[in-house]
């Protein structure tokens, strides 16, 4: 896996577990010159992210992701920018997930209790040798609060509500989230295309 991300990796490695599979960091990812997510949707930087690292381990399966929040009510934002919102065209890099979901409050303070749907999206792109093989795509809906409840998780997880447990992302233990996560339902599409490509096992 090509991430720097400490959540995502226990997300996905929370994932795997549920299905008996290990994943690994990338030997020495970190200092492997970052890819440029500049994409407009997070299938373009999820595969600007595998093609790049993949060229770093000739012959090798790679798999990134990229994720992140849409709220309908805000014309899919953060969307793609979900990691950077509140630095957004500062240049800064990402923001502080404090900062992002302060900023999302702020935008969304007008918006309607019944007008606050939200939907988390993940995909991951597959590569081998600078180019993609295979691209997945995860969903979960749900709706944006007014305030953030639950420690675990990460990002937008304490201000996401997840009706069918009546949680939010912050609330579940990583089993639970792994279950019913866009990352989970990307992930199992993934193990899917590596069962039947005979990848895994």
């Amino acid at each position: 896996m090509a991430s720097s991300n400490p959540g995502k990796l226990r997300d996905f490695s929370a994932v795997a577990a549920l299905h008996g599979v290990d994943i690994e960091l990338i030997p020495g990812f970190r200092q492997i010159p970052e890819a440029v997510e500049d994409g407009d949707t997070f299938e373009a930087n999820a595969r600007k992210k595998s093609e790049h690292y993949s060229r770093f381990l000739p012959g090798e399966l790679i798999f990134a992701d990229d994720s992140g929040l849409e709220v309908e009510a805000l014309h899919g934002a953060p969307g793609v920018l979900s990691a950077r919102y509140a630095a957004a065209g500062n240049n800064d890099g990402n923001s502080s997930d404090e900062a992002n979901n302060a900023k999302l409050l702020h935008d969304a303070i007008a918006v309607p209790d019944a007008q606050r749907a939200a939907r988390f999206v993940c995909v991951i792109s597959l590569a081998r040798d600078g180019e993609e093989v295979a691209h997945f795509r995860g969903e979960a809906e749900g709706m944006l609060l007014r305030e953030a409840r639950g420690i675990d998780g990460f990002g937008y997880d304490p201000l996401f509500y997840f009706p069918e447990l009546e949680k939010t992302f912050a609330e579940l233990a990583p089993e639970e989230k792994a279950k019913v996560s866009h990352r989970g339902a990307a992930f199992r599409q993934f193990l899917g295309w590596c069962d039947r490509n005979r990848v895994i096992g």
